[in-house]
């Protein structure tokens, strides 16, 4: 059912409402129609999957194997390759969507949601709207707003700066040197596309992090990882990795990207911080084209002073510092791609009981679930 007024309608919303319309937003999306159950999903941009299509990189791949990161009832074309392209994935979503009529609300932006507990009812209201429904299932995902870090003196730095998010390609820093804040995946990636723009990359690892090889023997690192993780404990697939990583790519401290204490797999789940899947970027810090600098101290008029007392001048700086989610900023109340397919076909099976159940008492039950997959 559903009134208006001038300002502002009201739409009772018959199965859940899903806030995010990224990859676990469509899944789950299509899983429940699978149940013929009923969904709205709110989205605050005018577009699915707006973080792959507005805020990431043109030589952006995916880090792990397709069939890894396919999303359930409908997989990858085979035509595509092993480790599909930006485009190819937006292509993807676009394809399931559509094949699932999946159809969102765009530029529905969620100001407040909040429970209602005496009609056991979940009010969702947007810029304009107010949604009600008894199921609210977050899929903003831990990416929806860029981490901006407070860096002493960048205000007054007379060259461009930028987040990740907003980079596209290398093609404008040429022959420039660029100061990249950071040694995540985006880090290291942003740093060796510069090097394939003839820019000239000066990467800031302050931090610890775990550098993995992509593939072993050609079989993909994570793919050896979870078969082994089914016969073996954690820390014997952390040390089979690491050894093996050390054989390939050599101990990454020499070239000053240290390794945490903790194994990457066991990091990854304690934390959910992801190991670099290297795709050529140790090559280019071995052979000096992308320069690993210790934290930075200060940013100046023209570069940087960092903790060893170095400091040198540069042309740009890209802040390659992640992201955060926006859920707490209005959910009143208080795992990577890979994990997409499996935790929408749970959740969708979980409210398809629930459905059943309250098609047969009709006893609302309110349940709030969340998605960490954009």
């Amino acid at each position: 059912m559903r009134t208006s007024s001038s300002s502002s309608s009201l739409e009772c919303v018959e199965g859940p409402i899903i806030v995010g319309a990224g990859p676990s937003g469509i899944a789950v999306a299509a899983c429940l129609s699978r149940y013929s159950i009923p969904s709205i999903i709110l989205e605050r941009s005018d577009c699915i999957a707006s973080l792959w299509q507005n805020k990431t990189y043109d030589r952006l791949k995916l880090h792990l194997p397709k069939n890894f990161c396919q999303l359930p009832l409908m997989g990858f074309p085979q035509t595509f390759p092993k480790y599909p392209t930006k485009y190819q994935f937006i292509s993807y979503m676009d394809s399931y969507a559509s094949h699932f009529k999946v159809q969102p609300k765009f530029n529905q932006t969620v100001h407040v949601a909040e429970f209602d507990p005496s009609s056991q009812i979940w009010l969702v209201r947007t810029q304009d709207s107010l949604y009600l429904s008894p199921w609210l299932i977050v899929a903003t995902g831990e990416n929806a707003e860029p981490m901006i870090p407070k860096i002493l003196g960048i205000d007054k730095f007379h060259g461009a700066v930028v987040h990740t998010s907003a980079y596209k390609s290398g093609d404008a820093y040429k022959n420039k040197k660029v100061l990249v804040i950071g040694c995540g995946n985006s880090g290291m990636e942003v740093s060796l596309d510069l090097c394939r723009h003839n820019a000239k990359p000066y990467m800031v690892a302050r931090n610890t992090v775990h550098v993995l090889p992509r593939e072993i023997l050609g079989i993909s690192s994570f793919g050896i990882a979870m078969a082994l993780y089914k016969w073996f404990p954690l820390k014997i697939v952390d040390k089979f990795l690491l050894l093996v990583a050390n054989m390939m790519l050599g101990n990454t401290s020499h070239y000053g990207i240290r390794r945490p204490k903790t194994g990457p797999i066991e990091l990854k789940l304690a934390t959910g911080k992801t190991p670099v899947l290297d795709v050529g970027q140790v090559a280019q810090i071995k052979s000096g084209n992308i320069k690993v600098m210790e934290g930075v101290k200060e940013i100046t008029r023209n570069g940087a002073k960092f903790v060893d007392g170095q400091e040198k001048e540069f042309d740009a700086i890209i802040l390659a510092t992640g992201y955060k989610s926006n859920v707490p900023t209005w959910l009143k109340t208080r795992r990577g791609l890979s994990g997409t397919s499996s935790d929408a076909v749970k959740i969708a099976n979980d409210i398809a009981d629930q459905w059943k159940t309250l098609k047969k008492d009709n006893n609302n039950n309110s349940h709030i679930i969340q998605l960490n997959n954009s």
